[in-house]
């Protein structure tokens, strides 16, 4: 048996069997931090040139990220260049904080504040690494070698954050991140976060953003709630900063930590669009602003239009948006099970019948609408199909209503296509094969010619109708005539008159398409043979009475052919 399993140290949770964050409900959206052009731009193979970078910010703003972090001046040229273009082009709205990132060293600080220079509203992101792992093999120091670097440079930020404030009246914040919190002592990450909220002078007025990177995600997302409620209890002087999340994917569960983060104390969330990041990735953002939605809460971000927001995305990261990515991927509205269909259909009826202000669908849990999807088939086609989903898709795409007795057989038309061609079938292969197997059905029999109308009857008497006609089979002509008490009975009883005895009505029903003068009546007609079989046949025409005519004759016509 494989055994590597064992060079793996299991992570220690934090003791804290008192925790309250379980019983918590998410009611509000956090603040949110869009770390795309940074976080996520340094995880692309080929990083977004200055062009792409301005098109993604003006996207996020667009959205309603109120918190940007645009990048790392410090780092290149290239990260200078898109800091000072924001700012010299006039490009940052006055309702957006730019965010910047910088180690705790001296001359990176330094020039990150040359960057910044002549921005109005401007948060500072410091932070060094903490985490146990790091200490010894990366840097070799002890506990407080790190707390001494974080506090050394969290003195230098708020020394050049004065100044600049005197100089030019900005709006400077701080933000620090003991990078690699989710692998530090809890304890640790309490103590060097105190010490930095003390250097930089936090009060309740002016509060510090601590963030808490989960850089690696190392346990399970209860695991990582119950750090943040134990980091959140016992931080001195909690009331002076906000608790922010920065989550990463390494195992899968990022958007479950980031919403158990929020439950247990965090007010604000960093992340990415798609959850774009390094290995894994980092929290998709706009998946945990639509899992609120889904519950009834404003995210305060608006992703109505996804599709935009994706084309953007996929241009300017050179990603692709997986297909059954959540609430944006190409299939993630679609169904192909028969029985997820016919649940799906069923509820698009009940919501239309009801008329229930709420979103009411089994297995969609928001209303494609909302996100710009209200046009894309919900239901698709394959050999995994019910007998409903052909019928949906003939509603959705084309308005005909096949009554519910029909879904059966028509289903299993679509059904026997789909295993032929051994793959989906699209919306327009579908049609045509309602075309070829019931509008186009013209032997053996073909009405040839018709009259139809009324004779006068006495007061208070159901009227009379007379059928003559022309009905072409076997090479030949033959003349109808009859009446009876309605259009489809007088046409019964004259193919009677003629020897075609061998069915019976069952049920009609009909519907308008199309609109205007293009307006034609369609007309579903099921009958019953002498051997008890039922078949369906539609007519369409813009006579409703010779649209049931031809329905009737649909129908004859594709019992002959079934039995020869």
């Amino acid at each position: 048996m494989y055994e590597g399993y064992k060079k793996y140290i299991p992570f220690q949770p934090v003791k804290l069997p008192d925790r309250t964050w379980p019983d918590k409900v998410i009611t509000k959206a956090p603040i949110w931090c869009s770390v795309d052009l940074r976080d996520g731009n340094q995880a692309l193979i080929d990083p977004m040139n200055l062009e792409e970078k301005l098109k993604f910010f003006k996207l996020l703003v667009d959205v309603g990220f109120k918190e940007i972090e645009i990048g790392f001046p410090s780092a290149s040229e290239t990260e200078y260049e898109i800091c000072r273009t924001l700012i010299e082009r006039d490009l940052i709205p006055d309702d957006v904080t730019i965010q910047v990132l910088v180690q705790c060293r001296p001359h990176l600080i330094q020039r990150t504040f040359e960057a910044i220079d002549g921005a109005k509203n401007v948060i500072v992101h410091f932070y060094n690494s903490t985490s146990t792992l790091q200490r010894k093999v990366v840097f070799k120091t002890d506990m407080q070698g790190v707390i001494d670097i974080a506090v050394e440079g969290a003195k230098l930020v708020r020394e050049l954050t004065e100044k600049e404030i005197a100089r030019t009246g900005a709006n400077i914040r701080y933000e620090y991140s003991p990078e690699s919190f989710s692998g530090t002592e809890i304890d640790n990450a309490v103590e060097i976060c105190e010490r930095v909220l003390e250097t930089l002078g936090a009060t309740p007025e002016k509060k510090v953003i601590l963030n808490l990177p989960n850089t690696v995600e190392m346990s399970t997302p209860n695991t990582h709630a119950d750090q943040i409620e134990y980091f959140c209890r016992h931080l001195k002087n909690r009331e002076s900063a906000i608790i922010s999340l920065h989550p990463h994917n390494d195992r899968g569960c990022g958007t479950a930590a980031t919403e158990l983060g929020i439950m247990a104390g965090a007010e604000r969330v960093e992340g990415t669009l798609f959850g774009n990041g390094e290995r894994t990735g980092n929290a998709d953002i706009m998946n945990v602003a639509m899992n609120m939605y889904s519950q009834g809460v404003d995210p305060e971000l608006d992703f109505s239009d996804i599709r935009h927001i994706r084309q953007v995305y996929e241009e300017c990261t050179k990603m692709k948006v997986h297909p059954r990515h959540p609430y944006a991927g190409d299939l993630v509205f679609t169904a192909f099970s028969g029985s997820h269909q016919d649940a799906i259909n069923k509820g698009v009826q009940y919501m239309q019948q009801s008329g229930t202000p709420y979103w009411e669908v089994p297995y969609l849990p928001i209303d494609p609408a909302d996100v710009g999807r209200k046009y894309e088939p919900i239901i698709r086609i394959n050999s995994q199909s019910g007998k409903g989903g052909a019928a949906f898709v003939m509603q959705q795409t084309f308005g005909y209503e096949l009554p519910k007795a029909m879904h059966p057989e028509f289903g299993a038309l679509v059904k026997a296509a789909c295993d032929k061609a051994g793959r989906e079938l699209k919306a327009e292969e579908i049609f045509d094969i309602f075309r070829t197997h019931y509008l186009e059905v013209k032997a053996p029999y073909n009405l040839k010619s018709y009259k139809l109308y009324e004779e006068n009857t006495e007061e208070n008497k159901p009227a009379v109708v007379h059928f003559e006609g022309n009905l072409r089979f076997g090479h030949q002509d033959h003349p109808l005539s009859a009446t009876g008490n309605g259009p489809i009975d007088a046409f019964f009883n004259a193919i009677r008159g003629i020897g075609i005895t061998d069915y019976s009505f069952v049920s009609y029903s009909e519907h308008a398409v199309g609109s205007g003068a293009d307006t034609q009546a369609l007309s579903y007609i099921q009958l019953k043979t002498s051997q008890g079989k039922t078949i369906f046949g539609v007519g369409m025409d813009h006579n409703i009475s010779l649209a049931s005519i031809k329905g009737i004759i649909c129908a004859i016509n594709r019992a002959v052919s079934d039995n020869g």
